[in-house]
């Protein structure tokens, strides 16, 4: 028997006046996989999981959740899914354990033990019986993920879980995210920051401008990403762009906000780097820019997923 694909979306089209929101996309999410539909402000994320909730409808396309489209199931797709999208809302006068049994109680109750469960699993239960108002934004998403899991879920939709938050929150949203999968939940999510997406998903979809710049898993994504890039500071900037002729696995150029740009391997860098010290050119600094996977996010995204497809044309790469 055929396990039904968590998501499967062909060729979805929604067009807002003149805006083509989400053009003929396509995406397949297998039950049990993390999945990070990837994209900046803009892209077409945030419309497409409202297709997914039934919030809004394609104009054209199907859109399957759990084996269930809205046109031939109506309210059942949402049986065993949920999540949310933007931020997640509370009533800020009642405790976070209150707003969770209320929303247990909308859904048709609670099965002995779970608001305690979900409370735990998201690490909130030292503060469930603080009010929300008092909440930190980064409580207030776990609040929300922990709301999702009150339905037990197998399918949980979260869009830009870590988005605001501050380097500690963003840690502790990816270790939730982490957990939730190792559990066996399929989580989709949407994010616009590439190291969130690398560390937590097995596959992506990235978007641009409502279409798909990349579907495939993230050891594809790396084989495609292009050598990291280093911002260096020498004294002797002129000496240093010379010698790189005697180094070709690296390439030197002067940006207009550093001195220079150093792009390679991290052996090739390293070699040169060492040649610099050798013909006494002094380092006043190494810094490394954007992650290779970093640079090839703004590369598919920015309108070059042309260059980004040259560099192997075994992936799909869909413009």
């Amino acid at each position: 028997m055929n396990v039904p694909l968590a998501v499967e979306a062909t060729d979805v089209t929604k067009v807002f006046g003149s805006v083509r929101a989400v053009d003929k996309i396509s995406v397949r999410v297998a039950a049990g996989e993390v999945y990070g539909v990837l994209g900046p402000n803009g892209a077409g994320k945030t419309t497409f999981l409202r297709m997914l909730f039934g919030l809004i409808r394609p104009d054209s396309g199907t859109v399957r959740v759990l084996g269930k489209t809205w046109d031939e199931d109506g309210v059942g797709v949402l049986d065993g899914v949920a999540g949310f999208i933007e931020s997640p809302r509370f009533y800020p006068y009642l405790t976070g354990r209150q707003n969770l049994a209320g929303l247990g109680l909308l859904d048709g109750g609670l099965r002995k033990g779970l608001l305690e469960e979900v409370l735990e699993l998201v690490e909130m239960t030292d503060r469930a019986d603080h009010k929300v108002g008092g909440y930190s934004y980064g409580m207030r998403q776990r609040l929300g993920v922990a709301a999702s899991l009150l339905r037990e879920p197998r399918l949980l939709i979260l869009d830009e879980p870590a988005n605001g938050l501050d380097p500690a929150g963003i840690r502790d949203m990816r270790a939730l995210v982490k957990r939730l999968a190792d559990s066996g939940l399929t989580v989709l999510l949407s994010s616009h920051d590439m190291t969130e997406v690398e560390e937590i998903c097995d596959n992506v979809t990235i978007m641009r401008r409502g279409t798909v710049a990349f579907h495939g898993t993230i050891a594809s994504l790396r084989t495609m990403a292009p050598a990291p890039g280093h911002v260096l500071a020498t004294t002797d900037d002129h000496g240093a762009l010379a010698l790189a002729g005697q180094h070709p696995g690296v390439a030197v150029r002067r940006d207009p906000e550093a001195a220079l740009v150093v792009t390679g391997t991290q052996p090739d860098v390293s070699a040169y780097v060492s040649a610099l010290v050798r013909a006494g050119i002094d380092l006043l600094g190494l810094t490394a820019t954007e992650t290779p996977l970093e640079a090839l996010f703004f590369m598919l995204t920015d309108g070059d997923a042309d260059a980004a497809a040259n560099a192997d044309t075994d992936l799909e790469v869909v413009r």
